[in-house]
């Protein structure tokens, strides 16, 4: 499908989360709030981790039964943790629980040694897949997103664009998010993203917090057709403060969950995507100059569909602009204009159209007839 960028000033989505973005299925972004700043992503940062051994399983260098060692390093890295145990053996599978359900630091130190030879090399494997994922907002020094070492950053556009590059590149993986919990060396750990439990449809991805990053999450739900991706950073609660640390994690994560599946239901019930064009439905037509044909059709060369908030689709508007008349020979599948997109209390969208079939330029007595009819006609 097109993705079409549009940000609509839509005043009930609102948070008190110091970024977000709203995102549907097909990449368009339908509300953002400093969504474009890099942030510290704390372990929203693993789906990228998670990014890289899906790739390896995807293309067969990885298999879900391997395993992998487990280093003293890895042992005893801190924060959330699977429980590894140093010297140990750990299958591929379990270790991809460990990181999207138990958010385990350890276990993301495991899969960096295994796929990067260490840390620092599966840190340049980051950086690099980032680029090709165009994350450019975004920028990795640990496998984990824990605060040490410092500049671990990542822009809710870049998490919610992995987000969505996780969903439909690994269709056969995804699953893993919505499991809701996982037992490993005898301690079961349910998964922290309560918003599976909170909204009909929630189905991952992924949760986040430290100090400096607040309370964050990755989370997507999907209802027939319709998927919406939706990320939260820096959400604080301070009236939480003389509450101890267990206290607050406890209370904050319910508040955090209950904010992700109130904005995702108001995706559901505000938004629906259209159908406007199919990928050879004609959507205008641009008269020729000079050619064997009086005119062009225009088409958008792939499907087009577009969210739109439910009141706004009945005075959505299409129009076709483009410099004319366009001169022959033309090939087919030209680009030779732009359709434009218009609704109330949304942004012009734009995408661009190609030429249907291919006009050849007349002969030269062909040329002469059509000078002369311009001439008389206007034509």
């Amino acid at each position: 499908m097109a993705s079409l960028l549009a940000v609509p000033a839509q005043a009930a989505l609102s948070t008190t989360a110091e970024h977000a973005l709203l995102m549907d299925g097909d990449g368009q972004v339908l509300w953002a709030k400093d969504a474009y700043v890099p942030m510290p992503p704390a372990s929203m940062s693993k789906l990228m981790t998670i990014d890289l051994l899906f790739s390896r399983l995807k293309d067969g260098r990885v298999h879900l039964t391997d395993k992998f060692p487990v280093s003293e390093e890895a042992w005893k890295t801190g924060g959330s943790k699977m429980f590894v145990s140093v010297g140990s053996q750990v299958p591929v599978e379990d270790l991809i629980r460990g990181i999207i359900i138990q958010s385990g630091n350890d276990a993301c130190v495991v899969v960096a040694e295994a796929l990067g030879g260490t840390v620092d090399g599966f840190v340049a494997m980051m950086n690099k897949r980032a680029k090709e994922l165009g994350l450019t907002q975004s920028h990795f020094v640990n496998p984990d997103g824990l605060p040490d070492p410092p500049g671990q950053l990542m822009s809710a556009r870049d998490l919610a664009k992995l987000a969505r590059h996780l969903i439909t590149a690994y269709p056969q993986y995804y699953h893993y998010f919505g499991e809701r919990s996982f037992m490993w060396n005898g301690i079961n750990q349910p998964n922290r993203d309560m918003v599976l439990e909170k909204l009909d449809g929630a189905d991952g991805l992924k949760t986040g917090h430290t100090d400096a990053s607040g309370y964050g999450i990755v989370a997507s739900a999907k209802r027939g057709d319709q998927r919406y991706i939706l990320v939260l950073n820096g959400l604080r609660y301070p009236d939480l403060a003389k509450d101890s640390p267990q206290r607050q994690d406890w209370f904050a994560e319910r508040r955090r969950s209950d904010e992700a599946a109130r904005i995702l239901g108001l995706a559901f019930r505000e938004f629906r995507r259209y159908r406007l064009a199919g990928a050879n439905d004609v959507v205008g037509r641009a008269p020729v100059w000079q050619g064997t044909a009086d005119e062009v059709p225009l088409i958008t060369g792939k499907p087009l569909s577009v969210t739109l908030p439910v009141e706004s689709h009945a005075r959505m508007k299409m129009s076709v602009s483009f410099h004319g008349p366009v001169k022959a020979p033309i090939a087919k599948g030209q680009q030779i204009g732009t359709l434009t997109v218009t609704a109330p209390d949304f942004p012009a969208m734009k995408v661009p159209v190609y030429a249907a079939n291919s006009v050849d330029r007349a002969g030269i007595f062909g040329r002469i007839f059509l000078g002369i009819r311009h001439m008389i006609t206007g034509h």
